[in-house]
């Protein structure tokens, strides 16, 4: 018996690697959510940026409460069983007319995580049509495995190290992902996925939740993460505190011993060591 989707719905995930749209919060919630992410940018005088878009659910308590947001869970579970990680959550934002796109790529290829039992829940805090550089879905390319990649490091990419796949999309492959506030898509973390520029008058805020099973490793560090629901009986990752209060000072520390985890992970092999701006 699943809890969120149908079978068939599974089966198509598992065909396809993705399924969308899942409505997880009503308008009023996902507004709710970005009303509080902008309420930081103002007081800090600018949009969230570097290590701080990542980690986020270790920061704010309304992110936490999000990443284990019974909407969201049932609908992971449904793909990777009822024990669940947290292992990281990122802001994807793109500003109004702004020139932001994603390019060509697979999430795993740096993560140095142990399987690809990975899914991605993508959530909207404001619509996200396709003309705001919704994203695309190369179908079935997760069942291709790894795929090489290229590093770019293009300043307009957001990803961080501008990663691309190393082989061309077949023309008309990409299947569009518009999301309305509150909706949420799932991806298998080997689908190929891109997205383009931002071209409306809005802001595209999406914030990417990645799940894990526990039986999972991260094999390039000793890396941490947030068990969100059922049990962890292995103990592959270190626990993560959930913040009492939003940016307070336990909460911070936590958030940059876990980012700097993160990204020696991510960028092993480069020179960098911090998440770009």
């Amino acid at each position: 018996m699943t809890k969120r989707l149908s079978a068939d719905e599974v089966s198509h995930y598992r065909r396809d690697g993705f399924h969308f749209p899942i409505r997880v919060l009503s308008p009023g919630e996902a507004r709710a959510c970005r009303d509080r992410l902008e309420a930081h940018e103002r007081a800090t005088g600018g949009p969230i940026a570097g290590d701080m878009r990542h980690k986020v659910h270790l920061l704010f308590t309304w992110a936490n409460e999000l990443a284990r947001h019974p909407a969201i869970l049932d609908a992971v579970e449904d793909v990777i069983g009822p024990d669940i990680l947290c292992w990281s959550s990122t802001f994807f934002i793109k500003e109004a007319r702004s020139p932001s796109f994603v390019s060509w790529h697979q999430d795993a290829t740096y993560w140095g995580l142990s399987t690809d039992e990975v899914i991605t829940a993508w959530v909207a805090f404001a619509d996200a049509p396709v003309e705001s550089g919704a994203m695309r879905f190369w179908p079935g390319s997760h069942l291709k495995k790894q795929i090489e990649h290229r590093d770019t490091f293009d300043e307009n990419n957001l990803l961080s190290r501008g990663q691309e796949i190393a082989v061309d999309v077949p023309e008309g492959a990409g299947v569009d992902v518009p999301l309305k506030a509150g909706e949420m898509s799932l991806h298998h973390v080997l689908l190929a996925h891109a997205s383009g520029p931002n071209a409306t008058d809005d802001r595209r805020i999406g914030l990417a939740l990645r799940y894990i099973p526990p039986h999972v490793r991260q094999l390039k560090v000793r890396d941490s993460a947030t068990l969100v629901r059922g049990r962890d009986p292995y103990g592959n990752f270190d626990p993560e505190p959930a913040p009492m209060a939003d940016l307070d000072e336990a909460a911070l520390a936590a958030h940059r011993e876990a980012v700097e985890r993160s990204a020696k992970a991510l960028y092993s092999g480069t020179d960098r060591t911090t998440f770009r701006a």
